[in-house]
């Protein structure tokens, strides 16, 4: 049981912190949840995850880490707009 306490809380931290972590090198948070899609995928196929339960919060923390990505794309957007204006 133990084992499986571990699975749940990684799969609430890690997929989210792997999306922001891909959104900042690809500077694009579509892509960072694509390739994070794509790492769960191959966990799944290879057998580490087995459980409806832990899907769930694999779903859950994709979301809320897509949801932070995209706001921090947009704030560094922006960011850079009032820079190119100011040079201007």
């Amino acid at each position: 049981m133990e084992a499986f306490g571990t699975k749940l809380v990684l799969a609430l931290f890690l997929p989210g912190l792997l999306v922001l972590f891909f959104t900042r090198v690809t500077f694009h948070h579509i892509v960072g949840l694509i390739l994070t899609l794509a790492l769960i995928a191959a966990s799944v196929y290879a057998g580490y995850t087995h459980n409806w339960l832990l899907y769930a919060a694999d779903a859950l923390s994709l979301t809320v880490g897509f949801s932070l990505a995209a706001r921090m794309v947009k704030k560094a957007r922006g960011r850079d707009q009032s820079e190119k204006e100011t040079v201007e």
